[in-house]
C-alpha cells in the first residue's frame, strides 16, 4: 500500500512536537501536498483538547449511526462540526485557528 493511494484526501496533518516526528517523515507528508500543523509550543493541553474533541465526536454522532461509506461519514461529520461551532461566536471570530481550519477541512 502506497501513501499515495490513501492520500488523496488528506488535507491537514495535526501532530505534536515529539522528537520522534523526524524531517523524514514530515518530508513523506510534504511530499503529497499534505499540510503538517503541529500543536502549539509549551501548551501541554493541545493534545488532550484535540483528543477530548474526537471523543465527542464518535460518542456525540459516530457510536449512534450506521455509517455505510466515506461520502456518507463526511457528511455526518460535517453536519456535526456546523452543529457544534454554530453556538459558539468566539470559534467563528478566530477562524484563523489551524485546528478549527483542520475541523472544517472535513467537508
Amino acid at each position: 500500500m502506497n501513501l499515495d493511494d490513501q492520500a488523496d484526501g488528506l488535507k491537514f496533518l495535526i501532530r505534536d512536537r515529539d522528537a520522534k516526528f523526524t524531517a523524514a517523515f514530515d518530508a513523506v507528508f510534504t511530499a503529497v501536498a499534505v499540510r503538517i500543523i503541529r500543536t502549539p509550543v509549551r501548551a501541554p493541553r493541545a493534545n488532550a483538547i484535540a483528543e477530548r474533541w474526537i471523543a465527542s465526536a464518535r460518542r456525540e454522532c459516530l457510536d449512534r449511526l450506521l455509517i455505510t461509506g466515506e461520502r456518507h461519514l463526511r457528511l455526518v461529520l460535517s453536519e456535526y462540526v456546523d452543529a457544534a461551532f454554530s453556538g459558539r461566536p468566539t470559534c467563528k471570530q478566530r477562524s484563523d485557528l489551524d485546528f478549527h481550519v483542520a475541523c472544517m477541512s472535513v467537508t
